[in-house]
C-alpha cells in the first residue's frame, strides 16, 4: 500500500513540471505580443496626432490619405495580435483546467487512501491491538520492523493529512487564477471589438478621402512627376557617390582595384550584425510609404517605384544616423530637399528630404547624432526618406531598422 501511495504522490509532480514549463513559454509569448500591442497603440496614437495636424489646414492630401493607410495597416495589425493574445489565454485557461481537475482527481485519491489508513490505525489504536501485533511477530528481528511500521504509518497519516491541505490550498490558487484569465480575456475581446468597430469607420474615412483625391487627377499627375524627377536625381546622386567612393586608384603607377580596409571590413561586420537592430533614422515617426513598387493610392494603373521607406513624422523633427560611419556626400536634390549619404564600409545609408543640413563631408558621425532638420511642404507633409544601400543594389531599409 505504502508502494502505491508513493506512486499517487509522483506522479502529479511531474505533471505539474511540464504545466509549468508550458506556463514559462506561454508567460514568455504573452509578454512578447503585450510588448507589440503597446508599440502598435503609440504608433496608431502618433498618427492620429499627425493627421490632426494635418486636418488644421483642412485640405484633403496625398500625404493624409498615406497617414489613414498606415494606421488602418497598424490597425489589421493591431487586431491580429489581440487574436493571438486571446488564443494564447485560450491555451493558458484550459492548461489552468486541465491543473484543477488533476488536482480533483489527487485530491480524491489522497482522501481515499487517508481514510483506508487512518480506519486501520483506528481499528488497531489500543495498546491491546498493538501489542497483540507486536508479541505474534515470529522473531525479535520482525517485531522491530513491525514496530517501526507502525510508527511510520503514524507519521504517514499526518504527512497525508497535510498534503491534502496543500493541494487544497493549491486548488484555489488555480481556480483564482482561471477567473482572473477568464477576466482578463473578457477584456480583450471587448477591446478586439473597438478595434474593429475604428477600422470600419477609418476604412469608410479611407474611402472619402480617396474619392476626394480622385477629382484631383491633373494635379496628383503633377505631383508625381516631380517626384519622380527627385526620385531619379537622388538615385542617380548616390550611384555616382557609390562609385567615386569605389574606382580603382593609382599607387605607384599602378591601377589598383578598389578594396575595403581593415578597418572598413570591420566597419562592414558591425554594420551588417546589427541588421533588424539599427535604431530608427529619426526619434519619432511612422511608415508612410514602403520599399519597392506598389500601385498609386488614388490613379489608376500606376505604379510608383521606392528604393527606400518614406517615415512621416512631427514638423522640425531632425534626422539621424542608423549608425557610425563617414558622411561622404551632402547633395541638394532641390531647393528644399538635401540628402546626407553616409558610408559604413561597403553600406550606405542615405537620408533625404532634408531642409537643413548640420554636416558636411569627410564628417565622421556616430549612431544617433544628428543630421538635419526634415522639410515640411506647403501641404503640412514631413516625411523623412530613408534609403540603404549594399555596394550598388538597394536594401529594405523596414529590415534593417528595429520594431522599437
Amino acid at each position: 500500500m505504502i508502494f502505491r501511495l508513493k506512486h499517487i504522490i509522483i506522479l502529479p509532480g511531474i505533471f505539474i513540471l511540464s504545466l509549468g514549463v508550458l506556463s514559462g513559454q506561454n508567460s514568455s509569448k504573452e509578454a512578447r505580443l503585450k510588448k507589440k500591442r503597446e508599440k502598435l497603440e503609440a504608433e496608431i496614437k502618433y498618427t492620429n496626432k499627425l493627421l490632426s495636424e494635418v486636418k488644421k489646414d483642412k485640405k484633403t492630401t496625398l500625404y493624409q490619405l498615406k497617414l489613414l493607410n498606415s494606421r488602418i495597416n497598424n490597425r489589421y495589425e493591431l487586431i491580429a495580435t489581440l487574436k493571438r493574445e486571446i488564443y494564447l489565454l485560450d491555451q493558458k485557461t484550459a492548461q489552468t483546467g486541465n491543473a484543477i481537475e488533476k488536482l480533483n482527481e489527487d485530491i480524491a485519491t489522497l482522501k481515499k487512501e487517508y481514510a483506508k489508513i487512518a480506519y486501520a490505525l483506528y481499528r488497531n489504536n489500543s495498546a491491546y491491538n498493538k501489542l497483540i501485533f507486536l508479541f505474534s511477530a515470529e522473531d525479535l528481528n520482525q517485531a522491530y520492523q513491525r514496530l517501526r511500521y507502525m510508527e511510520q504509518l503514524s507519521g504517514y497519516v499526518k504527512k497525508q493529512a497535510q498534503e491534502l491541505k496543500e493541494k487544497e490550498k493549491e486548488k484555489e490558487a488555480q481556480l483564482d487564477k482561471l477567473n482572473r484569465e477568464k477576466q482578463k480575456k473578457k477584456k480583450l475581446l471587448e477591446k478586439q471589438n473597438n478595434e474593429i468597430a475604428k477600422l470600419e469607420l477609418e476604412q469608410h474615412q479611407k474611402e472619402q478621402t480617396k474619392r476626394k483625391l480622385s477629382g484631383r487627377e491633373k494635379k496628383l499627375r503633377a505631383q508625381l512627376r516631380a517626384k519622380q524627377r527627385e526620385a531619379k536625381k537622388l538615385t542617380r546622386r548616390i550611384e555616382e557617390t557609390i562609385a567615386g567612393e569605389t574606382k580603382p586608384v593609382k599607387k605607384k603607377g599602378k591601377t589598383v582595384t578598389y578594396a575595403l580596409t581593415p578597418e572598413e571590413r570591420k566597419l562592414s561586420a558591425s554594420f551588417a550584425a546589427g541588421k533588424g537592430k539599427l535604431p530608427w533614422p529619426l526619434e519619432r515617426g511612422v511608415i508612410a510609404e514602403t520599399y519597392g513598387v506598389h500601385k498609386h493610392p488614388v490613379l489608376r494603373h500606376v505604379q510608383i517605384k521606392n528604393n527606400g521607406i518614406n517615415i512621416a513624422t512631427s514638423k522640425g523633427a531632425t534626422a539621424r544616423a542608423v549608425f557610425k560611419g563617414k558622411v561622404v556626400s551632402v547633395a541638394r536634390i532641390t531647393n528644399t530637399n538635401r540628402a546626407v549619404i553616409i558610408k559604413h564600409g561597403e553600406y550606405y545609408t542615405v537620408y533625404s528630404n532634408l531642409e537643413q543640413v548640420y554636416v558636411k563631408p569627410g564628417q565622421m558621425v556616430n549612431t544617433k547624432d544628428k543630421l538635419g532638420m526634415i522639410h515640411t511642404d506647403l501641404d503640412g507633409n514631413t516625411e523623412l526618406h530613408f534609403e540603404v544601400w549594399k555596394g550598388r543594389s538597394t536594401q529594405n531599409p523596414a529590415y534593417w531598422i528595429s520594431g522599437r
